[in-house]
């Protein structure tokens, strides 16, 4: 399996290196979205449902790890209680980075971003709210249409290619990487229940534990990982949702890499100047040449952090992996039957998306601009503007997410009308943004050469 696997993501990285990272992975997981829908409405349903509902086991004597409160996790929820844990350990890597080196280091690098993200959340909740109240069974999924895919939006801009100014991009992942802070916080906040303080004590002194050793002690990306597992298991059963976790997690895995650059230059020069040469037809090395190649290899593991290297090693398994996994799982919308497809959840969160993305973002930026709080980036204009925030609307990922949480105890019309919002809006937005981005970058073009 494991041999299968790696062949896999060595085919990936070969495709990568001729189409763009995020325009295959946007393709991938759209067709895993198509496949969910196609299984969940022919007669590959039964299966497709039992699969989901399959219980796991990984278990040593009485104790089982992907279990609940004594009951075993089924492949729905192990999906997105314990793989998605891994996504948003990847979200809380990116924020890190962001926060330290990136877009949002700085007041003044994250002051647009920000109002923008907030602009992109305030009016989707407002639109949900006044089609679905908030004191209705439906008025509890108004936290759906908040959320930016950020993978998803950047594959749609980069079919446009060369042409998207890089402030544009920067702005679009800037402001996505609010969005997920904004999700994380609301999915802590409102999707916890029975909280058990004796499970979150004991996660809170394991995360204190991996804070001091990152500080203090040299370690590897293994024993962050083994902890985190536990420190998983005690967040799935504290009734704070298991995958805050793995952003938490992220939080405390070291920024700083253990081996400074100018350092590893220096002994990387002295090792090639006393690397022993031998005949060129040689081709077995001597144990001196291995142990010196060794010496440089792990050097090279040393220069690159924790943080850095943990975020690249998952970029691949997430993407092409566990998002997938995450869409066949919960993307299956059933176009016939007893349930309802249509109704006011699916207007309200399309709605959301569509409009409340493309007027929050875009409004809230110019009011920004216009009152001189933040500057408008440099080759960015109102109608690309217009563009990215369309984009904005591709909320695929984490809304899907959220409406998981929001009717997946025995609302199955809900469920399923949310799952129909999403998916529509996502599209529409998605097909939108990027026809107007098209035109509105080929404007641009024009009038610059006029």
């Amino acid at each position: 399996m494991e041999k299968v696997l790696k062949s896999i993501l060595k085919t990936i990285r070969l495709w990568s290196a001729a189409v763009p990272m995020n325009i295959v992975a946007s393709a991938f997981l759209f067709l895993m979205a198509l496949l969910a829908a196609v299984a969940a409405n022919s007669s590959f349903a039964p299966a497709y449902n039992e699969f989901l509902s399959h219980q796991l086991y990984f278990q040593v004597g009485d104790f089982n790890l992907f279990s609940h409160n004594g009951h075993s996790l089924t492949v729905h929820q192990f999906i997105n209680d314990g793989l998605m844990t891994v996504f948003f350990l990847t979200v809380g890597l990116e924020i890190k980075r962001e926060l330290l080196v990136g877009e949002l280091s700085s007041v003044r690098k994250a002051l647009l971003p920000f109002i923008a993200a907030c602009g992109g959340m305030i009016v989707p909740v407002a639109i949900y709210t006044f089609i679905c109240p908030a004191n209705t069974d439906a008025g509890h999924g108004l936290a759906i249409p908040m959320a930016t895919d950020i993978a998803f939006s950047l594959g749609v801009l980069s079919l446009l290619g060369k042409r998207v100014p890089l402030s544009l991009k920067i702005f679009l992942t800037a402001f996505a990487v609010v969005d997920d802070i904004g999700g994380i916080m609301v999915i802590a906040a409102f999707y916890s229940k029975h909280v058990s303080l004796g499970y979150l004590a004991w996660a809170a002194v394991l995360l204190l534990m991996l804070f001091l050793i990152g500080k203090r002690v040299s370690t590897n990306k293994t024993f962050f990982m083994l902890i985190g597992i536990v420190i998983w298991y005690l967040f799935l059963q504290s009734g704070i949702h298991s995958t805050i976790a793995g952003v938490l997690l992220a939080f405390v895995i070291p920024a700083r890499p253990r081996l400074d650059v100018g350092k590893y230059i220096e002994r990387i020069r002295r090792t090639i100047n006393m690397f022993p040469v031998t005949n060129e037809d040689e081709i077995v090395l001597t144990n001196r040449q291995i142990a010196m190649l060794k010496r440089v290899e792990s050097a090279s593991d040393r220069v690159i952090s924790p943080l850095q290297s943990l975020e690249d090693n998952l970029h691949l398994a997430v993407n092409f992996v566990i998002l997938p996994l995450f869409a066949f799982a919960n993307a299956g919308v059933v176009f016939s039957g007893s349930g309802e497809l249509i109704g006011d959840v699916t207007w309200a969160i399309a709605a959301g998306l569509l409009f409340g993305k493309l007027f929050g973002i875009y409004l809230f930026t110019w009011l920004a601009v216009k009152t001189g709080i933040a500057g408008m980036p440099r080759g960015m204009t109102w109608k690309t503007t217009a563009g990215v925030s369309l984009l904005g609307g591709i909320g695929f990922t984490v809304s899907l997410f959220i409406t998981n949480l929001s009717f997946g105890d025995g609302q199955a019309v809900l469920l399923n009308q949310a799952k129909f919002g999403v998916l529509l809006g996502t599209l529409v937005a998605g097909m939108l943004g990027f026809l107007y981005l098209r035109w509105a970058l080929a404007y641009d073009e024009r009038k610059l050469k006029h």
